[in-house]
């Protein structure tokens, strides 16, 4: 998972990120379970105004994908629980926000990421630079969309477009208040049923 503070055209700022971890031989039930207290948590402390979720689909890896769609709709139901706008990104769109290309790898996100965020290196795992770019994407991406869905009169739930921070759960403060300094956005990186050291957010492509 991932905190980041910001807003387009405004220096961003890292507050939080880390990982939600589960038992890789436990039950799928008590691995979300687990993963539904870890999120919670998160979103206690850190208080975003929004929170991003990868939009996951399938290429080949049915059973991996389906583990990351359950640990993604535990990020989004958590999020829907305290009315907190949720924003999905596919892994080309955040790529594309952070480094220019659709086609990018891992390591060129993760350098991305610790230059934008202006941090000393790159956080680990390699997840934990997704959550953070899943985060980046939500906060430079929602006020078009944001402007969009107005345009066509659909802007009634579009307050993530101009939230402060995003937690993602990709986005008080996002939450944090309107008003009440630059906005955050966050992604949530969580470890996914089928697989131990993997976190909310992934990239099939």
């Amino acid at each position: 998972m991932g905190v980041v503070d910001g807003a387009p055209g405004r220096a961003l700022r890292m507050v939080a990120v880390g990982v939600v971890r589960t038992p890789s031989d436990a039950p799928t039930a008590e691995r979300l379970l687990l993963i539904e207290r870890g999120v919670e948590e998160w979103l206690d402390a850190q208080a975003p105004e929004a929170v991003a979720v990868e939009r996951v689909f399938s290429q080949h890896n049915v059973r991996t994908v389906m583990g990351t769609a359950q640990a993604s709709a535990v990020a989004i139901l958590c999020a829907a629980r305290r009315g907190l706008p949720v924003a999905l990104h596919t892994p080309s769109e955040v790529k594309a926000a952070v480094t220019g290309s659709g086609r990018a790898d891992k390591a060129q996100v993760g350098a991305m990421v610790t230059r934008l965020l202006r941090l000393d290196a790159p956080p680990k795992p390699a997840d934990a630079a997704d959550a953070l770019a899943l985060a980046i994407c939500h906060l430079w991406r929602a006020p078009a969309q944001d402007r969009l869905l107005r345009a066509r009169g659909k802007g009634a739930s579009a307050r993530a477009g101009t939230a402060a921070r995003a937690a993602a759960p990709g986005v008080r403060r996002t939450a944090r208040p309107a008003g009440q300094g630059a906005p955050r956005a966050g992604r949530a990186s969580q470890d996914r049923p089928e697989h131990r050291d993997r976190e909310i957010r992934r990239d099939p492509a």
